[in-house]
């Protein structure tokens, strides 16, 4: 007599029951994930490190004095000097680093806002209006952006010779007011920022055209002003060729003209090694608050422009 044989016995039918649940399509992409992002996560630091590696060391190397600098101890605080090398900067040849840096935030700030100012009308009026020959204007903007600015230097110098514009604040000024990269973007933000229909509510208020651009479409357009206020400032600050082509008069240079100034002394003379490298280190100041200050409307301008 055969006995009944258990249906769910392993010697009963020859399979075996599996030990746990299948893994998903989730599970086996997880540690893909982990190696993906643990990958982008060590870029991102050392993207950070690179970037801050100058600036620890211009904050390091700013304490010390000549002997400090040439004996290779920059990244120590040994020697803590920074005071003494604060009053000579201030005090040498009468102050005349500082002559520099109001002469830096007149090139940078003024021609900035009047940069961005004019980048916006420009943007605004390609966009909101239409007029014959629009696209092919444009298009000569965006030719203008590939050309490089130093290319344009010696032709500029050449015309502010005729016009006797050379040696002068205006001959750096003048140039830094038109940036057709600044133009392009306007255009972006203007289209993106600002609806036909508020334009039209305007005019129908009585409104003009000058008086509707400017309470209505700068005040919308405006993290993209600051946008560009902020590129074309930093472009302007760290400007170093222009005003080398242009300028002559020490009392008219900028930061980054009378720097390179003091440190093609330092061969023949050590003693400049504390003043060029304290000064950069108060030349960083005005970028780092003018993008502090601004960073509300500076990253809400680029989320629209990469939106767009």
């Amino acid at each position: 007599m055969t006995s009944p044989t258990a249906t769910g016995a392993p010697g009963a039918t020859g399979r075996t029951r599996p030990a746990g649940p299948p893994r998903t399509g989730a599970a086996r992409r997880a540690p893909s994930r982990l190696l993906s992002r643990t990958a982008v996560n060590g870029a991102l630091l050392l993207s950070v490190l690179y970037a801050l590696f100058p600036l620890v060391w211009l904050v390091t190397a700013a304490t010390k004095d000549t002997g400090g600098l040439l004996s290779g101890e920059a990244f120590s605080f040994r020697g803590f000097d920074l005071g003494h090398n604060l009053s000579q900067l201030a005090s040498y040849n009468d102050g005349v680093y500082f002559r520099w840096y109001l002469n830096s935030l007149l090139y940078a700030g003024g021609g900035a806002a009047v940069c961005a100012l004019v980048s916006v009308a420009a943007g605004y009026a390609f966009d909101k209006y239409a007029f014959r020959g629009k696209e092919k204007l444009f298009g000569v903007v965006l030719l203008g952006v590939l050309v490089p600015t130093t290319a344009l230097a010696l032709p500029m110098y050449l015309l502010a010779s005729k016009v006797g514009l050379v040696n002068t604040y205006w001959s750096v000024l003048i140039p830094v007011l038109v940036n057709p990269f600044g133009v392009y973007l306007s255009r972006v933000f203007s289209a993106s920022y600002i609806p036909d229909e508020a334009l039209e509510a305007a005019r129908i208020d009585g409104a003009g055209e000058l008086r509707t651009f400017w309470s209505i479409g700068l005040r919308m357009v405006m993290p993209g002003f600051v946008t560009v206020f902020l590129f074309q400032f930093t472009a302007i600050w760290n400007n170093f060729f222009l005003p080398l082509v242009m300028l002559s008069d020490q009392k008219l240079f900028p930061l980054s003209l009378g720097l390179y100034a003091w440190n093609s002394n330092t061969h023949a003379e050590p003693g400049y090694y504390p003043l060029v490298v304290t000064g950069s280190l108060l030349a960083v100041v005005p970028l780092i608050v003018a993008f502090v200050s601004l960073q509300r409307h500076w990253k809400a301008g680029l989320a629209a422009g990469s939106v767009k």
